[in-house]
């Protein structure tokens, strides 16, 4: 589809959306007959509240999944990822995007299948553009000798993806959580701790650094990324979906990954529309948000997606999260988004190569060391 008619599609789509939305049942963008005149096939997708989130209603507010003869319904946002799974669970949505959750869900017997990344990176070993450690006023914690932060509050979302991410940096400077306070806060909540001095430092997913820096006066973002850690995010269905509604899977993932090129390549436009999705978030904090967030676009499979999630799943059972040995080749199907690989190079021409030695086919099973190798 001409990119002028996918923005027209976001005009009008924008409007249609928000007055189901006001309405208060699913998103969509309408129920007539699209893709040539050919019924559109319903399905029922689910994502959570957050800016990394955003492609799956921008896909339908520009029109890619309509393009791909799909009538996608979006649930209400989900608070969190466990609410997303639970909704997969017991079958109200069809498809979800989730991150860490899932190896929690999947370990209590929820037959869930890994179709594609929302976020993550298929060229290289870890990610992490959109975390970011945001320092109180005062805290005495110098950017450039990170081993300052021994001693201090850290304020973290406990067994999430930020807690990991310190981890991994205390791990990178020399230090380990004995040298620092943890202090479980919730992301909309590090606001206040930095100001009251509750924390001395926050770490962060995207918005919330920016949001954060603007609302305490004096706190300043110390360490952005850094490759600390792989920061994963799937498009999931369950088995039995999959495996029953395989063109769906198809065309869902061909609109999903158009998508993220179209929000890779206009990351201001996106960040527009994203304040659609995102009540209450500003235009400037959604358009500095979405600069970082287009970096983990990469709707692909490597081993180095494999490697990111068995990583993950290590570091949290070593927290005790999660029972160890999760095998990571038991909840992917790589295949469908292979074949759009193959089949629609152009749609991810503008991404990092994936590395000759973690291209993987069909039948791909995992090897821990082989894919450290293969993954830069």
């Amino acid at each position: 589809m001409p990119v002028a008619r996918r923005l027209r599609l976001a005009a009008v789509g924008t409007a249609v959306v928000l007055l189901a939305a006001a309405c208060g049942g699913g998103s969509t963008v309408d129920d007539d007959d699209g893709a040539g005149g050919a019924a559109l096939t319903k399905v029922r997708a689910g994502y959570v509240s957050a800016i990394d989130q955003i492609g799956l209603p921008v896909g339908l507010e520009g029109g890619y999944f309509e393009e791909e003869g799909l009538d996608v319904e979006l649930a209400q946002p989900f608070p969190t990822g466990v609410d997303a799974l639970n909704a997969l669970q017991a079958g109200t949505v069809d498809i979800i995007q989730v991150g860490t959750p899932l190896i929690a869900a999947a370990q209590k017997g929820i037959d869930l299948v890994l179709l594609g990344n929302y976020t993550g990176s298929a060229s290289q070993r870890s990610i992490d553009e959109t975390m970011a450690v945001v320092a109180a006023p005062g805290a005495d914690i110098d950017p450039a000798d990170l081993t300052t932060l021994r001693g201090k509050r850290i304020g973290v979302s406990v067994a999430s993806i930020n807690h990991l991410y310190l981890l991994g940096l205390l791990d990178s400077v020399g230090l380990s959580t004995n040298d620092v306070k943890i202090v479980n806060t919730a992301p909309p909540d590090m606001g206040v701790a930095l100001q009251t001095g509750g924390v001395d430092a926050a770490v962060i997913w995207d918005p919330w650094p920016i949001v954060v820096t603007e609302q305490v006066q004096g706190a300043r973002e110390i360490l952005r990324g850094g490759g600390h850690i792989p920061f994963v995010g799937y498009i999931v269905a369950t088995r039995q979906f999959v495996e029953g509604n395989p063109e769906v899977v198809e065309k869902f993932l061909t609109a999903r990954a158009a998508v993220d090129q179209w929000m890779r390549k206009n990351p201001d436009e996106a960040g527009e529309s994203a304040t659609r999705w995102l009540p209450g978030t500003k235009p400037e904090v959604a358009r500095k948000a979405m600069q970082y967030n287009t970096k983990q676009l990469d709707p692909r499979f490597s081993a180095c997606n494999y490697l990111a999630l068995d990583t993950i799943s290590r570091l949290l059972a070593e927290q005790e999260v999660v029972q160890p040995g999760f095998d990571v080749s038991r909840y992917f199907a790589p295949e469908p988004i292979l074949g759009i690989m193959s089949a629609e190079p152009a749609l991810f021409d503008d991404l990092p190569a994936v590395p000759e030695a973690a291209a993987i086919g069909a039948g791909f099973t995992f090897d821990r060391d082989e894919a450290v190798k293969a993954c830069p």
